[in-house]
């Protein structure tokens, strides 16, 4: 022992830290109340029960939680009279109840147990909480599909359970996170734990065996989370020495009332005390962050995009996290950095002294001990403080002392995964990856499932019903991929749409997965859809519909030049989650871009090879509501949208054969010869199968062939799904004959039975609904063989939401002269109170189609207007909204307009288009609860009073459209059942 080291110092001993005592309460039955979907979702998909096995494996325990799932609350009751359940998680129930009802049953019959609730955020769920008692409950989260918050759950719950014990008897660490956002602590403790259970894998390498290495993971700093001023200084009082850092909002409530500076208040009376405690303050108010780094706290900002980003630089530069940075003091440039205790040991004599100085004077050296678990190291050296030991070559000698001391004494003493042994043509689903399946994915496994447990979908002779062969790369890849290649930049840039797929197209993908991706264009023989699979995407409660990018590549001989293109597709799709559009969605559906993680699916392209291009027989939308029910059909018997070819054609707005499953022999469009005539398809989409190389655009439709019928007529698709029309004698024959043009009718199919398609449509849309326990939109694509064989897919399933609200007065009682706009054919339920603006196209006597592509740029300008002030509108104009051909309407994309609450189509004497139908429009509108009104004025058909509009003072008025305001917001009502709608003027 050098002399320098005072006596007190010289002789120690370190305690070791038995890490078998410590997290000893665990969470061991967990309940989950929850919906098909969900319970679904958390075992296929999210593997809730894996991840935990496996967590467990590591940890050294015996005896992981077993996950109990259950639908009803009368289910719950049973299992809780019955079995010892340590955690109740109620999740989004059903249309007869929420998680609200479902939580308060279980605590009114079992009121010691700890209860969790998770809900999907609407404003009429934070209306409800505002006047809800949630002091009965543990903890209440903003449920999104995550399924990593399930994980993140279990962990707060039993880091609470063991704080006390673990910290006496160990001495380990905790962060303190002071938060009231329900949706913002839902978000970001997944994050916490994830990054502090990734540290603390990749420390325990530092163990001598696996045994002591699992053993030392369960000392990982904890997480506790307060939400008032008062709780945060009780954690604080009672375990002050043990605390890591604080991450506090700015605003909480302080003394049972909000304080807009409670924050600061709090970091104001712990810096009091401890000079060095990291302490940060997270705030959506950019104000704050003036007045926080004036008093030397860390600010992070919640709105940024990149928050996730800076909280972990924050962890690692100033909580311990990561490899120790020894800097200059003065220029803050690293001079050495150093990975393993090891290290630290063998370069403590070599660091300069003012560095040395300014890491010690601060206890970063302990603190960083504390964060790997080093518990009695970092006890024994946070005693030695440079003010009562100012001697630098001393604190160098007892912090090697002490390594090397503690050093002698640890001396002492399932979806499938893809194999390419095993994929092959009759394998049909695997993952590559960890991470998530992404929405789509979900939905397709979903799918998957709905067929294996209902065998009569295959009861036809001759006929398979199935998903196509499909290979998801998980989101975890997607992390990898833009971590490796640095694209965070340029990608969170204001950078072209081109450009950054410029940026994406250069980067590469992980060289392992070519053997991979061989084998599967050797199982599947077909050309490949490279799709999107968002997290957020099609998710149960916030889908993202049609949003991101599809590409299609070719079945090539040359596994090379396949391979080449694969890549560039996958890049693309992942280029797509930072377009503009991309970007202007997040926005509107209030999410951080970097909550949004990318899965890929290579899935099977449904059809044959014809010529040079290649495309199914029929493709399909399926909804199981029908909010335009015609004749005899009602709203539950659910609508289809049919056409020839790819599916990509009726999404896009193409005019296509509307048929009620129930109902497949009364079809509005072949009814009369005219409307035959008039609605028939008459283009399609085909995949350009000649089209080879790597010239990837923004566009993914670029090598997709828009292509006439009669191109059909030459391949010989239309065999059963024809008519043709005989001039003669002005009359329309089922099935294909010589001469006459061609109608795309489905006849053979839906009025002759050729092949069952209208029972296995009426079979998805009853099983996904049921299993859903909502609404259901469903995609599907089929190919019938001349010996009337055939294949149905089911490409994708995702939840129509509706919302709940109650109207108070019947819509259909209302009076006309009370109305701005009526509509007898709405899309949309529910009340709204909170719209002031209307913006409309003008519809003067210059109007004319030609100039609708120029009213998108100006209504896209006024979009991000309103966005940016969080305001809604009323949208108003002739056609169809989003339809692809101009001709029948304006063709914007969804967020060009989505700040709109109520889209309207209305018709002028010259100008009258059906309603839309078949969009991903649908889709945005009920998730987000979007009113669609259809008016027909012309025809009688419902009330615009445009008169009213144009004698107000415009506030912004271009070339082709106007925007005015009322004093007082309108008040708007939609009736889903009824189909009614109305937007009402002022009383006054």
């Amino acid at each position: 022992m050098n002399d320098s080291v005072p006596s007190q110092w010289r002789n120690f001993l370190l305690k070791d830290v038995t890490f078998v005592n410590l997290m000893m309460r665990r969470i061991y039955n967990v309940l989950i109340v929850a919906n098909p979907y969900d319970a679904f979702m958390l075992e296929d998909d999210g593997r809730v029960e894996e991840k935990i096995f496996n967590e467990y494996m590591e940890l050294g325990l015996r005896y992981p939680p077993t996950f109990t799932q259950v639908s009803t609350t009368e289910e719950a009751t049973r299992i809780l009279q019955s079995t010892p359940i340590d955690l109740v998680i109620c999740m989004p129930g059903t249309a007869d109840n929420d998680a609200f009802t479902v939580a308060h049953n279980i605590k009114d019959a079992f009121p010691d147990i700890h209860c969790i609730v998770l809900t999907p955020f609407s404003h009429g769920i934070t209306r409800r909480m505002e006047n809800e008692d949630l002091s009965i409950f543990d903890y209440v989260f903003c449920w999104l599909g995550n399924t990593n918050l399930i994980m993140s759950i279990i962990k707060l719950m039993e880091d609470k359970m063991n704080l006390e014990h673990d910290i006496i008897e160990g001495g380990v660490q905790m962060i303190l996170l002071v938060e009231d956002s329900i949706r913002f602590y839902s978000s970001i403790l997944p994050n916490l734990y994830s990054y502090i259970l990734e540290q603390n894998k990749h420390l325990s390498f530092e163990a001598l065996n696996r045994h002591a290495a699992t053993l030392r993971m369960r000392g990982r700093p904890k997480v506790v989370l307060a939400r008032t001023y008062e709780e945060a200084m009780d954690y604080y009082n009672r375990f002050a020495d043990n605390i890591l850092g604080v991450i506090s909002d700015a605003r909480y409530p302080k003394g049972g009332v909000k304080d807009a500076e409670a924050g600061l208040k709090l970091l104001r009376e712990i810096r009091k005390r401890d000079p060095y405690l990291p302490l940060i303050v997270e705030s959506s108010e950019s104000s704050n962050r003036e007045k926080t780094e004036r008093e030397g706290f860390r600010f992070v900002d919640k709105n940024s995009k990149v928050m996730g980003i800076d909280l972990r630089h924050i962890f690692e530069e100033h909580m311990g996290f990561g490899d120790f940075i020894f800097r200059d003091p003065l220029t803050r440039q690293e001079i050495m950095r150093v990975h393993s205790l090891k290290e630290l040991q063998d370069n403590i004599f070599k660091i300069p002294d003012d560095s040395f100085r300014f890491h010690v004077s601060r206890n970063h050296m302990s603190r960083w001990l504390s964060a790997r678990s080093i518990f009695p190291i970092s006890e024994f050296l946070k005693n030695i403080t440079w003010d009562k030991l100012q001697d630098l070559q001393a604190h160098r000698q007892i912090i090697f002392d002490a390594i090397v001391q503690y050093r002698k004494m640890k001396n002492i003493g399932v979806v499938a995964v893809f194999d390419r042994l095993k994929f092959d043509q009759y394998a049909h689903f695997a993952r590559i990856g960890e991470g998530s399946l992404g929405g789509k994915g979900r939905g397709l496994a979903f799918l998957d499932h709905i067929i294996k447990m209902h065998p009569d979908f295959n009861q036809y002779e001759g006929v398979k019903v199935q998903i196509p062969k499909t290979l998801v790369l998980c989101t975890d890849l997607f992390d990898q991929f833009m971590d490796e290649n640095n694209l965070y930049d340029v990608a969170l840039s204001d950078a072209t749409d081109e450009e950054i797929l410029h940026s994406f197209l250069k980067a590469k993908l992980p060289e392992r997965l070519r053997d991979d991706f061989i084998t599967f264009f050797d199982a599947t023989k077909s050309p490949i859809a490279i799709r999107s699979s968002s997290l957020l995407e099609d998710s149960h409660y916030q889908p993202f519909a049609g949003i991101y990018s599809t590409y299609m590549i070719p079945s090539l001989d040359d596994k090379q030049v396949m391979l080449q293109m694969l890549a560039c597709a996958i890049k693309g799709v992942y280029a797509s989650v930072f377009y503009h559009d991309s970007k202007a969605y997040m926005t509107a559906t209030r999410n951080l871009i970097d909550q949004e993680k990318m899965a890929v699916i290579l899935q099977e392209v449904v059809g044959k090879q014809y010529d040079t291009h290649y495309y199914p027989k029929i493709s399909g939308v399926l909804r199981s509501l029908n909010y335009y029910p015609i004749g005899n059909e009602k709203a539950e018997e659910g609508i289809a949208s049919l056409a020839l070819g790819l599916g990509k054609y009726i999404v896009d707005g193409g005019q296509t054969l509307r048929v009620s499953p129930y109902h497949p022999r009364h079809v509005l469009q072949t009814s009369e010869l005219e409307k035959a005539l008039r609605e028939t398809q008459t283009q399609f989409y085909a995949l350009d199968t000649a089209h080879v190389g790597q010239d990837f655009q923004v566009d993914d439709g670029f090598n997709i062939l828009k292509l006439d019928v009669k191109s059909a007529e030459k391949d010989g698709s239309l065999q059963y799904i024809a008519s043709t029309y005989d001039p003669n004698n002005q009359m329309i024959r089922d099935g294909l004959y010589d001469g006459g043009r061609k109608i795309i009718s489905f006849c053979s199919v839906l009025q002759h039975d050729v092949f069952p398609l209208a029972p296995i449509m009426q079979m998805a849309m009853n099983y996904g609904a049921e299993s859903m326990r909502c609404p259901v939109e469903i995609e599907f694509a089929c190919d019938i063989n001349a010996d009337r064989t055939g294949e149905f897919y089911l490409l994708q399933i995702r939840p129509i939401v509706d919302s709940k609200q109650m109207l108070d007065e019947d819509v259909v009682a209302i009076a006309d002269e009370r109305c701005l706009l009526r509509s007898h054919n709405s899309l949309g339920h529910g009340i709204m109170d909170d719209v002031c603006d209307v913006v409309y196209v003008k519809t003067n006597a210059s109007f004319t189609a030609k100039n609708n592509p120029a009213i998108v740029g100006e209504i896209e300008k006024l979009n991000e207007q309103f966005l940016s002030r969080g305001q809604g509108y009323v949208l108003i104009g002739p056609g169809r909204w989003g339809s692809s051909d101009p001709w029948l309407g304006i063709p914007v994309k969804w967020p060009q307009i989505s700040g709109a609450k109520v889209i309207v189509e209305t018709t002028l004497n010259n100008y009258r288009i059906d309603p839309s139908q078949g969009t991903h429009f649908f889709q945005n509108l009920t998730s987000f609860g979007v009113g669609y009104f259809t008016i027909d004025e012309v025809g009688g058909n419902g009330v615009f009073r445009q008169d009213v509009l144009d004698a107000m003072p415009a506030v912004e008025e271009t070339t082709y459209v106007r925007h005015v305001r009322f004093d007082a917001p309108l008040r708007i009502l939609m009736d889903g059942q009824k189909q009614e709608g109305v937007v009402l003027l002022s009383e006054t």
